[in-house]
């Protein structure tokens, strides 16, 4: 195999091993839109990052990160409804990040690399970056395993029995921003979601308890991860959506068999 695509199946891989579990929270907790909202941001991250000419993922990063204290911030003040929130937050950092890579006129951005994610075209630095930041999230999920899925369970429940709701929630949202900062380059800004959702959709026809549905998720990511890559060399389709392709493959495949097979 050349050296390219060893490296976008590593990275393909360190993304679907801590995109798995999160992925869970996300389609418990029905957080898909908010998903989409921080990667929509990315590309506002992208641009403040070639304007102020700092590392892009570093800035993609603290872009995700900063808007999502800033919704934990708007939800509380309850203005409006939160999906109304989202949507307007969605769109407008969208579009901002589209104006600002326009003005940018001594520097040319490919908007599709960063739209739909290049995978193979990732660098060792970028593979720092996935298994540094993936390693990081593990970490936290594993220590915040219990609180999340009280607050999963039961919010109000899980504050009785001393569950720092709050915080555990800011956590929860911290952890996906970080992980759609990670993958931005491998499936796109439009398609991250989708590498969050899928495989744990997939994973809650094979599992029976939280945690099985969390490793079959992982599983089930990269193996969709590997099967794109796979398609792209041999079908010279492009990478990203080939990956999301593979996913809906599994995801309909298990729901296809009868449920005493399953």
């Amino acid at each position: 195999m050349p050296e390219f695509l060893w490296l976008a199946l590593l990275g393909g891989l360190g993304v679907a091993l801590v995109a798995g579990p999160l992925g869970t929270f996300v389609v418990w907790r029905r957080m898909a839109y908010f998903g989409d909202t921080l990667a929509h941001s990315a590309l506002m991250g992208v641009a403040l990052g070639f304007l102020f000419k700092v590392n892009l993922n570093l800035a993609v990063m603290l872009c995700c990160v900063l808007l999502a204290v800033i919704l934990v911030f708007l939800q509380k003040q309850h203005w409006v409804a939160t999906d109304t929130l989202l949507g307007i937050m969605a769109h407008s950092t969208l579009s901002i990040g589209l104006v600002t890579v326009a003005l940018l006129d001594s520097i040319r951005i490919d908007l599709m690399e960063y739209l739909f994610g290049d995978l193979l075209a990732l660098a060792p630095t970028d593979l720092l970056w996935v298994w540094g930041g993936g390693g990081l999230i593990l970490l936290l999920l594993w220590r915040l395993w219990n609180p999340l899925l009280a607050i999963t369970i039961n919010e109000e429940l899980a504050r009785v029995e001393g569950v720092r709701v709050g915080q555990v929630r800011l956590a929860l949202m911290l952890m996906i921003a970080v992980v759609i900062a990670i993958a931005m380059k491998l499936v796109g800004i439009l398609l991250i979601t989708s590498l969050l959702i899928i495989p744990a959709a997939a994973a809650r026809r094979l599992a029976r308890t939280p945690e099985q549905m969390a490793l079959f998720a992982s599983v089930l990511g990269m193996l969709a991860v590997s099967g794109g890559i796979l398609a792209s060399w041999h079908l010279d389709t492009p990478a990203g959506p080939s990956v999301v392709v593979c996913a809906l493959l599994l995801f309909l495949f298990l729901y296809s068999l009868p449920s005493r097979r399953v």
